[in-house]
């Protein structure tokens, strides 16, 4: 393992730079919009188009066919802002939205999406060809692939990053394998979120728009807990954060931190307009009564402690696509780029007739810069005076799934994160073990077993790492002590059990928050820690093993949700065996 290494690809492809050129005008001629511009809380919040993932006939829920296409149009985020070139999911061009429709599935029903890539031969954001990326040979349109984060099902509707394609499956990558994908909605209840994937564009494919929220429900579960129900009081919320320039196009940096080696790639992306629903800064009108969010983090790279700033708490009732145990009360909530937090809050308890939800994660995470008056503020709620009849509760108890039992473990990994710099300690890459993201698959669990993984991150970032595929329960967080002693050991070696990581894992240990005990498909792992996770390669609900064959190819991938990481290139293959 080298200090350096570097990716390189043999040509680029247009961008919005070069269609700005056809059409004669030149970046010099517009300018990156001051957010002070743009009044917050003047756009009314969107709830997004529900499509049902499911036909009922005779009263009985069936199976149901999906045509979702992905387009490219113009977006307004803002009342004052010009309408911004996107790419939206959708379908049809006139209903495609950013974020995308809420696709609700039936526990157990089965649902068949094809995913129609039907975006121009240029991309609207710029992109670097010398990171691992899907590139249209005979650049016949923008390559992407679907995946649906949080599901549990085969491999060949996963969204693998090679298996990408471009509009009307003129290209397609290495692992292509068909264009229906079949989602069983066998898992438990809970929140899942689709987004593109495609190698080494997931960044600027998701900053264009390719994002929605997916919902499994499960009605004979769900209903005895009394939950807010409705599209009135059951609301995703998908965060994300944006900056535009002032002819209302997304800003995206044109020049990397290290143009000499790599032209465009930075390591985040940060925005200065937080954008809920597709708005910038929206608003909401509330009765005093509960309300239950699904909470999306869909940002590239910036972290959300949220909080109301007339004291409003959290009830907490799921964490990612998993109901919690029991409810948290909180006063704050953490959210890395692609969790999901699903909250209660009671708007009965609010003393003011207005509550902002508000932010102050300092980015990067957790090390970074401190928000200012336009990144620290989310969304308004305008709470009606009067009380309002509400019929809903939270229980004391939720959903209970088989607790993790690690004694059971069939195998154990260590999983290190690096990040390699320059001579002017820029960041080039990030690795996960040292390993490119083509090198072989070394992570190879067999279907319905358990694996205990010690993720040790070597770098100043929190990484969030989600599995494709397994479920996992966090077991400890504890501090590396003498970590530049391991750290030069590991650069060398690369081998934590020969540089003896059990000898520097033994300094502070940071407890799990409450919420976050319950299995997940991500988590947060603390710089300068070792995290010991249970990952579960089943169904946790019944503790059976999976309806499909989860060994097929092209497999499945893990990674750091931090999508600049994941593009370039903090991810690597995962492939099961029986």
């Amino acid at each position: 393992m080298t200090q350096m290494q570097r990716f390189t690809l043999p040509h680029f492809h247009l961008t919005c730079l070069a269609l700005f050129l056809l059409l004669g005008t030149s970046w010099a001629d517009v300018g990156l919009l001051d957010p002070a511009k743009l009044k917050m809380f003047v756009d009314d919040l969107p709830d997004m188009p529900r499509i049902p993932a499911f036909d009922l006939v005779n009263g009985y829920p069936k199976s149901k066919s999906l045509k979702i296409g992905m387009f490219d149009k113009r977006w307004k985020f803002h009342r004052d802002l010009p309408r911004t070139p996107v790419f939206a999911f959708g379908t049809s061009k006139l209903a495609a939205t950013v974020p995308g429709p809420t696709i609700e599935a039936l526990q157990g029903v089965e649902t068949y999406v094809t995913w129609q890539n039907l975006l121009p031969r240029m991309h609207i954001l710029p992109w670097d060809p010398t990171i691992p990326t899907a590139v249209s040979p005979d650049r016949k349109g923008v390559p992407t692939v679907v995946h649906l984060h949080g599901n549990i099902g085969k491999p060949q509707s996963d969204g693998h990053s090679t298996s990408w394609f471009t509009a009307g499956f003129k290209e397609k990558g290495p692992t292509w394998t068909n264009a229906t994908y079949r989602y069983f909605n066998n898992q438990q209840p809970g929140n899942l979120w689709y987004h593109d994937h495609a190698l080494g564009l997931t960044r600027v494919n998701l900053l264009a728009g390719l994002i929605g929220a997916y919902i499994v429900r499960d009605p004979a579960v769900e209903g005895p807990l009394g939950l807010p129900h409705g599209n009135e009081f059951d609301r995703p919320l998908v965060v994300t954060d944006r900056s535009f320039y002032t002819n209302g196009y997304i800003y995206m940096n044109r020049t990397g931190d290290n143009p000499t080696i790599h032209p465009q790639w930075q390591p985040e992306y940060f925005g200065d307009v937080i954008v809920v629903n597709g708005k910038a800064w929206p608003r909401l009108t509330v009765q005093r009564r509960k309300y239950r969010f699904r909470i999306i983090n869909a940002s590239n790279a910036r972290f959300y402690k949220f909080f109301f700033s007339n004291g409003l708490r959290f009830i907490h009732v799921g964490a990612d696509s998993a109901y919690i145990g029991a409810p948290v009360l909180t006063n704050e909530t953490l959210l890395a780029p692609s969790e999901i937090a699903d909250v209660v809050v009671d708007f009965s308890e609010s003393m003011t007739d207005t509550a902002i939800l508000q932010n102050d994660a300092p980015y990067p995470f957790p090390s970074g810069d401190s928000v200012n008056e336009f990144n620290g503020k989310v969304m308004k709620f305008i709470i009606e005076k009067n009380q309002t009849a509400d019929p809903s509760w939270v229980p004391d108890s939720l959903i209970q799934y088989p607790s993790p039992d690690s004694s059971s473990a069939s195998h154990t990994r260590y999983i290190a994160l690096y990040e390699y710099t320059s001579s002017t300690d820029d960041p080039t890459h990030l690795l996960i073990n040292g390993l490119k993201y083509e090198d072989p698959v070394t992570e190879i669990p067999k279907v319905g077993t358990s694996e205990v993984w010690y993720v040790i991150n070597l770098t100043e970032d929190n990484h969030p790492v989600h599995i494709h595929l397994g479920l996992f329960v966090v077991l400890d967080q504890t501090e590396l002590v003498n970590e530049d002693e391991f750290k030069n050991c590991m650069l060398k070696m690369n081998n934590a059990v020969k540089c003896q990581v059990s000898k520097y894992a033994r300094g502070n240990k940071t407890e799990v928050p409450a919420h976050e005990r319950g299995w997940k498909n991500v988590y947060k792992m603390l710089p300068g820690y070792v995290t010991k996770i249970l990952v579960r390669f089943a169904y946790i609900h019944s503790n059976q093993s999976y309806t499909f064959d989860a060994t097929a190819e092209p497999g499945y991938v893990y990674h750091c949700h931090i999508l600049d990481h994941e593009d370039n290139v903090m991810m690597r293959p995962l492939k099961l065996v029986k």
